[in-house]
């Protein structure tokens, strides 16, 4: 299973940032009276936007630097240290 869960969840949040930033360009501009004028789907678009993109570029490069486990140091290391322990323990 290779599948980093920051990949999926960045896309759902960008996908929703981008449908909440094109509703608040296009959308009708009076609905922002009760919230003082602001454009909060526009804002909070942005936002989730922002994550999401963030998510997906934490996402490939973690997948892109990862190593299995028999090819890094630490990998071979933790694979001798529980070789060891299961022939201690008669396995």
């Amino acid at each position: 299973m290779g599948l980093d869960i920051r990949l999926p969840i960045g896309l759902m949040f960008s996908l929703f940032g981008l449908l909440l930033v094109l509703y608040g360009f296009v959308g009708d501009k009076t609905i922002y009276q009760r919230s003082l004028g602001i454009n909060i789907n526009l804002w909070w678009g942005a936002v989730l936007l922002v994550f999401g993109v963030v998510m997906l570029f934490l996402g490939r490069r973690g997948t892109a630097t990862s190593k299995p486990a028999d090819i890094s140091p630490e990998g071979r290391r933790m694979m001798e240290v529980v070789a060891d322990r299961d022939r201690k323990n008669g396995h």
